[in-house]
């Protein structure tokens, strides 16, 4: 773990898939828990949630280049898992997923669960920062994940503030001036190393929480810290612990 002098920092603001909320196992253990519901054929529920997250950055990027109109996450979410219902056999009619089931099925990701130091962690750096997400979940999503996982937000930026998805600039330069308009008084917590090369080129200040296993044993990404970032570690406890919290 490494810190540099940030007592200028005022406002942290998290990425919340993988750096946050353990999205992987949320949606494949409810998938499971769907399949023994509805008795719906055997498949692999892990490969199915990689499968479904694997169509978010292509999506988010037809709209980035003007291939579609402003579209939320949720309703390319929604989208993307017509397609994947079909890829692994469970469309079919009488013993397959609704239309019902699928819309259900969609608002797992409003209920993906915490990593373990998450809240904990969280609720250290509020007694001194602002805190907040900065996310390309939709504003209806993350305040309805914050009710569910006991996230202790300040505040929700979302990619619905700005009708932009990350990495755009419209993102961060929008954040920077909900704050004030002083990028170095803003610090972007991520588990994704782009993420943070965005924010930093915008001024603000970065931090690295690690998350090797975000997208399963064999990620193969963000193992760890790309560039020096303000701030390496390896949990939101210990980014607490970086920043001068007490325990």
């Amino acid at each position: 773990m490494n810190a540099t002098d940030l007592t200028g920092v005022t406002a942290l603001l998290f990425d919340t898939y993988g750096t946050v909320v353990d999205w992987r196992s949320s949606v494949a253990d409810e998938g499971r828990r769907l399949a023994r519901e509805k008795n719906l054929p055997e498949i692999d529920w892990d490969a199915f949630a990689d499968a479904w997250r694997a169509g978010y950055f292509p999506a988010m990027d037809r709209i980035r280049r003007g291939e579609q109109p402003w579209t939320t996450n949720d309703t390319l979410q929604r989208n993307r898992l017509d397609e994947i219902v079909e890829e692994f056999g469970l469309g079919d009619i009488g013993t397959g997923l609704t239309d019902e089931d699928k819309d259900e099925f969609n608002r797992v990701w409003h209920r993906l669960n915490p990593w373990p130091d998450s809240v904990a962690g969280l609720s250290r750096l509020k007694s001194k920062f602002t805190i907040g997400t900065l996310s390309n979940g939709s504003f209806f999503l993350l305040a309805n994940m914050a009710r569910h996982s006991g996230l202790p937000w300040d505040c929700i930026l979302s990619a619905d503030n700005f009708h932009h998805y990350k990495p755009d600039p419209e993102v961060y330069l929008g954040a920077v001036e909900l704050f004030g308009g002083r990028a170095e008084k803003v610090m972007m917590v991520a588990a994704h190393n782009y993420d943070l090369k965005h924010a930093r080129s915008f001024g603000m200040k970065t931090a690295f929480v690690a998350r090797p296993t975000e997208y399963g044993p064999d990620q193969k990404t963000d193992l760890q810290a790309e560039e020096r970032w303000d701030v390496i570690t390896d949990s939101i406890e210990n980014l607490a612990d970086a920043l001068g919290m007490d325990k």
